[in-house]
């Protein structure tokens, strides 16, 4: 009997698919406990669209986040922080103070995708990474300057 799993079923496979399972079984305990519905002509047409409509729009996102690294590729940002004397930084710069000075450029980056190798704690000019999506990353500079 073919069944679509409405949730993640360990050992059958991930919400969304479509199984082939025992009647039995997909009676007894997939269905009745909502883990999965009975396969109509109808709702395998709605499952291959909704497949069809997330595949598109997950390449829409690969394209823009492309476009958007090659943007922001070697592009420097200034992060003005507090400076005690010898050019070091009160605390540190961390991913949401680069963040903030990217949103303030006009790019709209996730603190969570800015990747910092160590924490920076003085005056400088870094280089950072910034992982848009798997497979899709890019370097851009930081200048760390006093806020004078």
């Amino acid at each position: 009997m073919k069944v679509i799993l409405l949730q993640d079923v360990k050992g059958q496979g991930k919400k969304g698919d479509l199984i082939d399972v025992n009647e039995g079984y997909a009676r007894n305990f997939l269905v009745k406990k909502g883990f999965a519905e009975v396969a109509t002509s109808n709702k395998i047409n709605d499952l291959k669209q909704k497949k069809a409509a997330a595949d598109y729009h997950k390449q829409e996102e690969i394209k823009a986040m492309h476009a958007l690294a090659s943007e922001l590729k070697g592009k420097t940002f200034t992060v003005n922080i507090k400076v005690g004397q010898g050019g070091k930084v009160f605390g540190s710069v961390t991913s949401a103070n680069v963040a903030e000075a990217m949103a303030a450029a006009g790019y709209d980056v996730d603190k969570k995708k800015i990747v910092l190798a160590n924490p920076i704690k003085m005056v400088g000019v870094y280089d950072v990474d910034i992982k848009l999506l798997e497979g899709i990353s890019t370097k851009v500079k930081v200048q760390v300057a006093d806020e004078q």
